[in-house]
């Protein structure tokens, strides 16, 4: 049994997709640029809200529109980010249990910071710590261990006992890079085959096997 837990956020504890895909295809269409299906902003989604917009917008940052079109959104997506985006079943269930139990539990994103901790603290009273994106502080994105080793720091504790829990290959990356094992979900945004091609090695289907690890 581990003692404390850092989570990823979307496509772990949060099913984001169709927020996130509202919010980029509302700034792609307003910015005069086509569109995409959901599956494509599932493939998209994983490295933070700038990469899904580089692999969205065509040419990506080297299009002259990309910075107006990655402010808008930012904007919509800080407005509705909140409008589908609901946990995955019995995940409340788990991380209260987990609480109740004496866990240590944290959330680290390459979210917005904003939008991390509003989620977060909208959605998971028993989160006790969210650390999503905040480069301008000198904590670098995932696959980088910065947001888990902050996440650490607030809960004032070591990684002794502790784990991370992710859906994707930069999950798998950066349990690996802060020296934690990993629990990858196949709830999330990426399939099987796709987590074991990159490294899983310990996979789960339902959210309360996390208790029984």
């Amino acid at each position: 049994m581990y003692q404390t837990y850092i989570f990823d956020l979307d496509g772990t504890l949060l099913d984001t997709l169709q927020d996130l895909a509202a919010s980029t295809n509302y700034a792609l269409s307003s910015h005069g640029m086509p569109t995409h299906s959901v599956d494509d902003i599932r493939r998209f989604v994983g490295n933070g809200v700038r990469r899904l917009m580089e692999r969205a917008v065509p040419d990506g940052a080297a299009n002259p529109a990309f910075e107006a079109t990655f402010a808008t959104f930012r904007q919509h997506y800080m407005q509705h980010s909140l409008d589908t985006t609901q946990p995955y079943e019995g995940i409340p269930e788990v991380l209260h249990a987990l609480k109740q139990r004496g866990c240590r539990l944290a959330v680290v994103s390459n979210k917005m910071m904003a939008a991390t901790q509003e989620l977060v603290s909208h959605f998971f009273p028993d989160v006790e710590v969210a650390i999503g994106e905040n480069e301008a502080a000198g904590i670098r994105k995932k696959p980088a261990p910065d947001t888990v080793y902050e996440a650490l720091r607030q809960l004032g504790v070591t990684k002794d006992d502790a784990v991370y829990v992710g859906d994707s290959d930069v999950d798998i990356e950066t349990a690996r890079n802060s020296g934690l094992p990993c629990i990858s979900v196949l709830w999330g945004f990426r399939e099987k085959e796709f987590l074991l091609a990159h490294g899983a090695t310990t996979l789960i289907e339902k959210p309360e096997e996390i208790e029984a690890i």
